[in-house]
C-alpha cells in the first residue's frame, strides 16, 4: 500500500477499536469524552435547517429576506472560521484539553444567547458565539483523539468523532421533530445544545491533557504515565521513542509552532505536502455540496414538492439517520481499506448522486402545474397582483408563481389532484391557514408540486450514503495524522479554516444561488466540483493507513509527487524490505 502500512495493522483492526471497551476502557474514555465536541459541531450545524423554518414564521423580515436567512445560517459558519483559526494557536499555546474546555463555554454561552433572542440581530449574534465553539471543536477533537490512540485503531476512534458529529446532526433532527408542537419551538431546538456543552466541560475537567502535546512541553513524566494507559506495554518504549525523536528534531531546527515562520512553513517539504492535501480535503469536503443538504436539507424537500413543515422535517431525519450510518461504515472501513480508497469510491457516489439530482430538478422545474384563471378567480380578494396584471397570464405556472415579489405569491394546489392546475394567490398567514388549507389544498412557497419528487428524495439518500464513509469522515482524519508533531496544531488550524471558509462560501450562496440559476444548475456545479475533487484525490492525497504519527512525517519525507499517483521512490522499496 501507498505509504506502507504499520505491521499492526490488519482486517482485525474495527473488532480490535471495540474490544477496548474491556480490555482498556480508559482509550475508549478519552475518544467519546472528547468526541462530544463533534456531537456538539453535528448539533448545532443540523439543527438551524428545522429551527428555520419556524424562524421565518416569528420574524417576518427573516420570511421575506433570502440573505437574512442565509445570514442566521451562516454566520455560525463565520464564526467557526475564527474559531479554527485561534483553536490552532490555543491548541499549541495552551494544550488540546484546555481548547475542548474553551470550546465548551463558547456552545454553552451561544445557546443561551439563541434561546432568548429577541429579534434576528440577536439571534445572529448568538450563532457566532456558537460558530467559534465549532470552529475549535472540529480540529480539536479529532487532534486530541488522535493523539491519545494506538496506531493500529487510530483512524476508527478518530471516525468516532465523525459518527458523533453525524449523530449530533441526526440528534438535532429528533429534537426539531420534538418541538415542532411546543410554544417557542426554535428557541427550544436552539437551547438544548447547551446540556452536552456541560456534560463534556465536566468530563474533559477528569481526564489529562494529550500526552504527545505534554511530551513536547518538557512534561515528559506525564506523557510517560499517560502513555503507559493508552498502550500495551510492549508497546510503550516504541511509541515513546517515536516522539523522542519528533522532539529533538523539532530542537535541532530550533523552530516552535508558537514562533512559526509561514514562509519557512510551507518551504519544509514534509509540512507542504501535507498541507496540500489536507487542506485541499478540507476544501473538496465542502464544495461538493454536503453542507447544503445538511443546513437546507428540509428546505430542498420542500423544493422537491414536500409542502409541509412537519413532513420536510421528518423526511430529513431520514437523511441525517443516514449520514449518522455511514459514519459507522467509515469507522468499520477506515483501518481495513485505508483512506484513499474510501476517498475515491466516495467521490464517485457522490458524482452519480449528484448528477440524479440535477435531472430530478430539471424535471421538477420545468413540469410544475399551470395557474388556473379559474381555480384563482375562486380566490379573487387574495390572487397575487403579479399574476392579475400578467398581460401573459395564461402561461404562467406554479414556478412563475413562486417567484412572483410584489408582493410574495404562492401556489394554492387543486383540491383534486396536486399536479392540477391551481391558483396563484398572495403569501401570508391567513391565505396559507384559512384559506387555502381551509379548502382541503395543499399550500407551496418553497417548492412545486411534482410527480419527480420522490426521486429527489433517492438522490439525497444516495449522496448521503455515498458522501458519509469517505468525503464525511475521512479529510478530518487525515488532518489529525499528517502533520509532524511540532506543527500538528496550527496546521490543523489551517486546514479547518479552509474548511470553515468555504463553508461559509457554500452557505452563504446555495438559496441565492438556486434562486439565480435554479436548483438543478446548482447540483450541477457540485457535480462538476466533485469530479475535480476525485482528480485531486488521485494525485495528492497519500495514504496514511495503519502509520504510526512520527511515521507519518518520514512517509512524507520519502515520497515523490507524481502527477498520477503518490509512488515509491527506486530505493523506497529496498529500504521496507531491509525493515
Amino acid at each position: 500500500m501507498e505509504g506502507g502500512v504499520h505491521p499492526g495493522t490488519d482486517a482485525s483492526a474495527f473488532r480490535d477499536c471495540f474490544s477496548l471497551a474491556w480490555k482498556n476502557p480508559y482509550v475508549l474514555r478519552l475518544a467519546f469524552s472528547a468526541g462530544i465536541g463533534g456531537l456538539l459541531f453535528g448539533y448545532d450545524t443540523g439543527v438551524i435547517s428545522g429551527a428555520l423554518l419556524y424562524i421565518r414564521d416569528d420574524f417576518k423580515a427573516v420570511d421575506r429576506k433570502t440573505v437574512l436567512q442565509e445570514s442566521i445560517v451562516s454566520m455560525a459558519v463565520a464564526g467557526a472560521i475564527i474559531g479554527a483559526a485561534v483553536g490552532g494557536w490555543l491548541n499549541d499555546r495552551f494544550g488540546r484539553r484546555t481548547t475542548i474546555l474553551v470550546a465548551d463555554f463558547l456552545f454553552f454561552i451561544g445557546a443561551v444567547v439563541m434561546a432568548s433572542a429577541p429579534n434576528p440581530a440577536l439571534l445572529i449574534i448568538g450563532r457566532v458565539f456558537v460558530g467559534l465553539g465549532v470552529g475549535m471543536a472540529s480540529m480539536t477533537s479529532p487532534l486530541y483523539i488522535s493523539e491519545a490512540s494506538p496506531a493500529k485503531v487510530r483512524g476508527a476512534l478518530v471516525s468516532t468523532n465523525g459518527f458523533l458529529i453525524t449523530g449530533g446532526q441526526f440528534l438535532s433532527y429528533l429534537i426539531n421533530l420534538a418541538f415542532t408542537k411546543a410554544p417557542g419551538s426554535w428557541r427550544w431546538m436552539l437551547g438544548v445544545a447547551g446540556v452536552p456543552a456541560v456534560l463534556q466541560f465536566i468530563l474533559m475537567l477528569l481526564l489529562p491533557e494529550s500526552p504527545r502535546w505534554l511530551y513536547r512541553k518538557g512534561r515528559e513524566e506525564e506523557a510517560k504515565t499517560i502513555l503507559r494507559k493508552i498502550y500495551p506495554e510492549n508497546e510503550v518504549e516504541t511509541e515513546i521513542l517515536a516522539l523522542k525523536e519528533s522532539v529533538e528534531k523539532e530542537i535541532e531546527e530550533k523552530q516552535s509552532s508558537e514562533k512559526i515562520s509561514f514562509i519557512k512553513l510551507l518551504q519544509t517539504k514534509t509540512v507542504r505536502r501535507g498541507l496540500t492535501a489536507g487542506v485541499g480535503l478540507q476544501v473538496f469536503q465542502q464544495f461538493v455540496g454536503i453542507n447544503t443538504v445538511m443546513y437546507y436539507s428540509p428546505t430542498i424537500v420542500q423544493l422537491a414538492g414536500i409542502a409541509s413543515n412537519r413532513t420536510a422535517l421528518l423526511l430529513s431525519l431520514v437523511t441525517a439517520g443516514l449520514n449518522a450510518l455511514g459514519s459507522i461504515v467509515s469507522i468499520y472501513f477506515i483501518d481495513r481499506t485505508g483512506r484513499k480508497k474510501l476517498l475515491v469510491i466516495s467521490l464517485c457516489g457522490v458524482i452519480i448522486s449528484l448528477g440524479l439530482l440535477s435531472a430530478v430538478f430539471h424535471e421538477t422545474t420545468s413540469n410544475s402545474p399551470a395557474v388556473s384563471p379559474a381555480e384563482t378567480s375562486h380566490f379573487a380578494a387574495y390572487t397575487c397582483p403579479d399574476y392579475s396584471s400578467s398581460g401573459s397570464s395564461v402561461t404562467w405556472d406554479c414556478m412563475k408563481c413562486l417567484k412572483a415579489n410584489s408582493p410574495d405569491c404562492g401556489f394554492c394546489a387543486s383540491s383534486t389532484n396536486k399536479l392540477f392546475p391551481g391558483a396563484c394567490l398572495i403569501s401570508n398567514d391567513t391565505v396559507k391557514k384559512d384559506i387555502c388549507h381551509g379548502d382541503d389544498r395543499l399550500w407551496y412557497t418553497r417548492g412545486c408540486p411534482s410527480k419527480y419528487g420522490w426521486l429527489a428524495l433517492i438522490g439525497l439518500a444516495l449522496y448521503i450514503i455515498f458522501f458519509s464513509p469517505g468525503m464525511g469522515t475521512v479529510p478530518w482524519i487525515v488532518n489529525s495524522e499528517i502533520y509532524p508533531l511540532r506543527y500538528r496544531g496550527v496546521c490543523g488550524g489551517i486546514a479547518a479554516t479552509a474548511n470553515w471558509i468555504s463553508n461559509l462560501i457554500v452557505a452563504q450562496s446555495f438559496l441565492s444561488l438556486t434562486e439565480a440559476i435554479g436548483t438543478s444548475w446548482t447540483f450541477l456545479i457540485f457535480g462538476v466540483i466533485s469530479v475535480v475533487a476525485l482528480f485531486f484525490v488521485l494525485i495528492y492525497v497519500p495514504e496514511t493507513k495503519g502509520l504510526p504519527i512520527e511515521e507519518v512525517e518520514m512517509m512524507l519525507e520519502t515520497r515523490t509527487l507524481q502527477f498520477k499517483f503518490w509512488e515509491k521512490r527506486p530505493d523506497d522499496g529496498k529500504k521496507n524490505q531491509d525493515a
